[in-house]
């Protein structure tokens, strides 16, 4: 006796497969996704672990830079130029740290290049500042040319180029930040 076949399990046939074909795509889909929100998160922990790691060297620093600030003889071990006295030393000393806070700011994120810019256009306008820049220029000598803190220390020197010769009282508007 010969078997009949509905029309109607062919089709359910084809519906299963396409469910099944449809559920493994979705699968598919899903794991790459998870794996995709995985790998940002992974990029992400690591960012912050950066972050982090540059605010306790930040900490650490400025701890370092505090204690030489207040004790003269741990002032000369960080002393590497001509200084006339212990305050001229103390006074480079803090600048350096004016500069490194700011620098700081802008490489965690919590200042824009522009703004930078313009706290460096502050501490520009100080003549103690410009004498610590200018006896740490060969320190500066060795960086990269296309390194962040090589452009960073040009804009100083433009900073203070622009300054000197700007016809105007308003310093706040010398210079021209550079592009992000």
């Amino acid at each position: 006796m010969a078997t009949q076949k509905s029309g109607k399990s062919g089709l359910e046939s084809v519906l299963a497969a396409g469910v099944a074909f449809t559920a493994g795509v979705l699968t598919a889909l899903s794991a790459q996704r998870n794996k995709a929100a995985r790998s940002r998160s992974a990029e992400a922990l690591r960012t912050e672990n950066l972050r982090a790691g540059l605010v306790d060297y930040q900490k650490l620093q400025l701890g370092l830079l505090e204690r030489a600030i207040d004790d003269p003889e741990l002032a000369v071990v960080l002393s590497t130029f001509e200084v006339e006295s212990p305050t001229h030393l103390r006074q480079h000393l803090f600048a350096n740290a004016l500069y490194s806070n700011a620098l700081f700011g802008y490489r965690i994120g919590v200042a824009t290049m522009e703004e930078l810019h313009g706290h460096l256009r502050v501490l520009c306008r100080s003549a103690l500042f410009r004498r610590y820049w200018e006896s740490t220029r060969p320190h500066r000598a060795s960086l990269k040319d296309d390194s962040e803190e090589g452009r960073i220390g040009r804009m100083v020197d433009n900073l203070i180029r622009d300054l000197d010769e700007a016809d105007t009282e308003e310093w706040w508007v010398v210079g021209e930040p550079p592009v992000e």
